[in-house]
Parts: C-alpha cells; structure tokens; sequence
C-alpha cells in the first residue's frame, strides 16, 4: 500500500499541475500524510533548476500550514482524529514515549522533527495535545522546515543529479547526524549558563 501511494506521489513531480502536488503533499504530510514532500521536491528541483528557491518556497509554505493542521487535531480535536491517526501507523508507544520526551525539550524536538527524518505529523500533533505556545511552535516549523527544503533545494541546484543518489541513500544518516547537532549544541548551551 504504502510503495503504491510513494509511486504515486513520485508521478506527480512530472504533472503540468506538479506545484499543487507538492502543496498539497507538504501540507498534508505535516499532518495525516506518510511520504514527505522531498521525494516530489528533488525530481522538480532537478527537472528545472532555476525554480528551485520558488518551490522550496512551496513547501515551506504548505508544510507550516499543514503543521497549523496537526497543532489543531492535537489540541482540538485529538480524540475523534489525532489517536485515530496515530493508531493508524500503529504508533501509540512510540507516541506516549514522544510525549514524556517532549514535555522536556517541547519546541526543540518540533525543530528537530521539521529538519530530520522523524515524523513531523507527531511533532505537530503532540504541540497541540501538549498545548504548545503557538508563536514558537509557528517559529521552529518555518525554521526547521525551511533549513531543510531550501537545503535540498540549494543541494539540488549547486550539485544537481549527484546529490540526489547522496540524499537518497544518505538521508536518515545526514538527518540524524544534523539532529544530533542540535541536540549537542543544547546540551552545551545548557552547560554554558
């Protein structure tokens, strides 16, 4: 099921309507949806270089929208959506030990998830179940979502067709390594004060 809806996806990237695609895709998957926006974003980037700030743009847009979408089923309405969905990726363990993690660090693992390889949907809707101030929760999400698809984007466009088999084999590494940076420059923040 799910490598029929990652074909799918995959197929949009060469549509005339592809921009929608990948708003719609962006937005959705910060929120409900399992592919992220990056493998429609890398095809269009290199089928079309000199577009690649404007879609970057795209997907930093409608994923921090999406991400408003996920903040809302969390705080509103996590009952009737939220568990539904979280059940539905069979993920109710990881996301009670998400939530105990998260009530210690909140916005930082918002950021982290919008750069890296963990499931942003989760970030998003724990920020509304934990109630999250907003104005931060906004902040990380454009933050984390634009260093990472104006980064592919820029990859993409300084180093074209190469970096893409680097990202594709590479991309939970790289995210990782990137996240456990961040956590790094915390903990040492921290010692600092």
């Amino acid at each position: 099921m799910l490598h029929a809806l990652y074909d799918r996806t995959l197929a949009l990237s060469a549509h005339r309507h592809a921009a929608w695609g990948l708003a719609g895709v962006s937005f959705l998957e910060s929120s409900v949806f399992p592919i992220p926006p990056d493998v429609i974003l890398l095809p269009m980037v290199l089928a079309n270089r000199t577009k690649a700030w404007f879609l970057a743009s795209i997907c930093t847009l409608a994923s921090v929208l999406g991400a408003l979408l996920g903040y809302a089923i969390g705080f509103l309405l996590w009952e009737t959506i939220g568990q539904p969905i979280i059940a539905f990726y069979n993920g109710e363990a990881a996301f009670a030990k998400f939530i105990s993690f998260y009530d210690l660090w909140g916005v930082w693992v918002v950021l982290a998830a919008a750069i890296s390889f963990l499931p942003f949907k989760v970030a998003t809707l724990a920020s509304g179940v934990a109630g999250l101030a907003l104005g931060p929760f906004i902040l990380a999400s454009v933050l984390g979502r634009g260093l990472r698809f104006f980064g592919v984007a820029a990859l993409i466009y300084y180093f074209g067709p190469q970096i893409r088999q680097l990202i594709d084999k590479y991309f939970n590494l790289l995210s990782f390594l990137f996240v456990a940076l961040l956590l790094l420059g915390m903990v040492l923040l921290g010692a600092i004060r």
